[in-house]
């Protein structure tokens, strides 16, 4: 039987167990509703930034997720399919697919950042508007150091 090791009273159990339920919440409003499609969080995701950056290519999404060529291709292989996502061939490059959310996609991705937007503004109008540049660098600086350039890029970019 292993021996339960004591954390350090340094550790922020408080905060790391709020950012678990806060996360949990943050999803779970999009989770109910894209369940009624058959959907997951991998395909709110695509759908997310594929609506907010038309003309993505999958190795641009590739690199935003950091996830496999494969879980893509399923993820993406079914929005295309039920009419969500489509790809179209590059206009210098015929070997890259850009991707476009259809106006179904366009819909869809736009009903639930709605419901994130909501739940976003309520917890910032409880802590103060004028908080929001403070919650945005905490959040910042919760990415890993090395991905921090390319995150603000693409924040700056869309």
């Amino acid at each position: 039987m292993a021996t339960a090791v004591a954390a350090p009273a340094s550790v922020p159990h408080d905060l790391i167990e709020l950012l678990f339920f806060a996360y949990r919440d943050f999803v779970g409003d999009p989770d109910r509703i894209l369940a009624d499609y058959g959907f997951g969080r991998a395909h709110h995701r695509v759908l997310h930034f594929v609506q907010r950056r038309p003309g993505l290519t999958i190795a641009e999404l590739l690199d935003i997720l950091q996830i496999t060529k494969q879980s893509l291709n399923r993820v993406l292989k079914e929005l295309v399919e039920k009419g969500y996502i489509e790809q179209r061939t590059g206009r210098q490059d015929k070997r890259q697919r850009h991707l476009h959310t259809t106006p179904a996609g366009q819909d869809l991705a736009l009903r639930l950042v709605q419901l994130q937007s909501k739940r976003i503004l309520a917890a910032l109008d409880s802590v103060g508007l004028g908080n929001a540049e403070t919650v945005a660098r905490y959040l910042a600086a919760l990415i890993d150091p090395s991905e921090r350039s390319k995150v603000q890029g693409l924040l700056s970019s869309a």
